[in-house]
């Protein structure tokens, strides 16, 4: 998939790319010799370091640079729709856990139902994290995305429920998944439960979106197999940098074996901080490797995504003037470009 100025794609392949990530070396704090300086002498120096980052970034905002280092691509409004369908399958996939896999399923699929979109949301986790960010408890639930699995006569318009926001639907899941990576090694077909399970509610939706568990069993290799792109959550962090290879990995032999037009979409910096050279390095290191596939939208660290989960609606809603809602309706847009 490209962006509508059709950037030109990074030389290398997204296996090389990321194989290469397994041996980048984040810079360490250089040795000194002497006495250690004094507190008064650090905190002079640190109030002087953090006065001139901040006025470097402000300059490179107002350049039009963004935290990935590159010039701000121009985004095109999104067009409106004169009708919906059939649906984009996006899965939000990092064997990382910990990464915003499930805030970045909420809180982009809020954004895109403001540009207009039909969004389904699909909770492919046994923990029911996404489930419950929207406020829904999933040990309440009496029939979940595993019985529309494991059930033929349970159909997914039994199950699909609809949440405080308007054009965003959900399809909930429960501790019971976790049974169902097991039975299904016996089913024919096995990697292809989960497309099987949407065809009938395709045309009804413009984009689904899967939040996959942070593991690469069968669960995920269903969600990639179901998938038009994918989404990479990347943390903004050296062992979440040191994962990606093996995704990677996983992405090729899928598209190699069971679904020929899966690819990358994007991948999404998340919990950066721009006060951190380590966030800076990671980030830098990323964008040397994969190029124009990093979303220029990138995700802080804020409180307000913790407060958006125990009010159990995206951030979009819950604090609209935010900068984090700023963030990922720009990554709305940037999707849809795509």
């Amino acid at each position: 998939m490209s962006t509508p100025n059709e950037p030109a794609k990074p030389s290398a392949s997204a296996g090389s790319a990321a194989a290469s990530l397994s041996q980048v070396t984040i810079a360490t704090p250089a040795e000194h010799d002497g006495d250690e300086p004094s507190e008064d002498t650090i905190s002079s120096r640190g109030r002087k370091a953090k006065r001139a980052k901040e006025t470097k970034q402000q300059e490179l905002e107002k350049d039009g640079i963004g935290p990935t280092g590159r010039p701000y691509r121009e985004i095109p409004d999104p067009p409106p729709l004169d009708r919906h369908g059939p649906a984009l399958v996006m899965a939000m996939c990092n064997q990382k856990g910990g990464v915003g896999k499930t805030t970045s399923t909420i809180n982009l699929g809020a954004a895109l139902a403001e540009c207009g979109r039909r969004v389904l949301l699909v909770d492919f986790d046994p923990q029911g994290a996404l489930s419950v960010g929207l406020g829904i408890q999933p040990h309440e639930l009496d029939q979940t995305v595993y019985n529309v699995i494991m059930e033929r006569s349970v159909s997914i318009t039994d199950v699909i429920r609809k949440t405080r926001v308007d054009g965003v639907d959900l399809l909930p899941s429960n501790i019971d998944l976790s049974a169902a990576e097991v039975q299904l090694v016996a089913e024919v077909g096995r990697e292809h439960t989960l497309l099987r399970v949407l065809r009938p509610v395709m045309n009804d939706y413009d984009y689904v979106l899967v939040d996959c568990q942070p593991s690469l069993g069968l669960l995920t290799v269903n969600a990639l197999t179901a998938a038009d792109g994918v989404i990479i959550p990347l943390e903004c962090e050296f062992f979440s940098l040191r994962g990606v290879a093996l995704l990677i990995d996983t992405i090729e032999k899928v598209q190699e074996r069971l679904n020929p037009k899966l690819d990358i979409t994007g991948i999404l910096a998340t919990m950066y901080d721009p006060r951190t050279l380590h966030s800076k390095e990671v980030m830098a290191r990323v964008v040397e490797a994969f190029g124009d596939t990093v979303f220029d939208t990138v995700i802080n660290r804020t409180v307000r995504f913790p407060e958006t989960t125990v009010a159990g609606e995206p951030i979009t809603t819950w604090a609209p003037k935010s900068a984090g809602a700023a963030a990922y309706r720009a990554l709305a847009r940037e999707v849809i470009a795509r």
